[in-house]
């Protein structure tokens, strides 16, 4: 019987189901640029945070002029589309029941921007799940290590009662920094064979991730 009485989540590739829209905003603005696109499984075998760092090795503009731009349009385009087109994982409402039932509390800390972040959620009816939604400060979907430092000293939650859930390697880094568990989930951003390489359990399912916290 584990001791969580509080579980974080990440939002994008997490509860959200937006990978494949990612990498069709992506391919856009690769094609735009005269670069070639990428596969899904390129995408989720490569993709990973700073965005920065990731969009150097596809070859874009990464002068802080042209990564502005290229944000801004990622983001503009992202946003024109992802209220219709993407959807909550499967499992995602009845797990969040499931586990406030067993006594945890949610909440969200995501590199989406803060207003963004709250769209969603409002959109999407989770709302009443979450004690905190805590989003990015910038486009570039930077800080999210800083924010959940910040968060974390006036967390009323001991580290060892706090489990964070996430779909990158990103989110363990984050889980380490400030001294809470990770689970992480293998229908995201990432590959699956990348989170099980780092040796954290790796849920496959929204109801999986239960049975890891119950």
């Amino acid at each position: 019987m584990n001791s969580y009485k509080h579980v974080i989540w990440d939002w994008n590739g997490t509860l959200l189901d937006d990978a494949l829209l990612c990498i069709e905003v992506l391919n856009g603005l690769l094609k735009s640029r005269g670069l070639e696109s990428v596969t899904e499984e390129f995408y989720r075998t490569h993709f990973g945070f700073p965005v920065i760092e990731f969009y150097e090795f596809l070859g874009l503009e990464t002068d802080p002029d042209g990564f502005d731009v290229i944000s801004r349009e990622f983001i503009g385009t992202y946003e024109e589309r992802w209220l219709q087109e993407c959807s909550l994982f499967p499992g995602t409402v009845d797990a969040l029941v499931a586990l406030a039932e067993c006594g945890m509390t949610h909440s969200v800390l995501s590199a989406a921007k803060q207003e963004a972040l709250h769209t969603g959620v409002t959109h999407y009816g989770l709302l009443e799940h979450f004690t905190e939604l805590v989003g990015a400060d910038n486009i570039h979907a930077r800080g999210k290590k800083e924010r959940a430092l910040e968060w974390m000293t006036e967390f009323h939650w001991p580290p060892e009662e706090v489990v964070l859930i996430g779909d990158t390697l990103h989110d363990l880094e984050v889980a380490k920094a400030i001294e809470v568990d990770c689970i992480l989930v293998a229908h995201g951003h990432h590959t699956p064979e990348r989170l099980i390489a780092s040796g954290r359990p790796v849920a496959h399912s929204m109801a999986e991730v239960v049975e890891f916290l119950r």
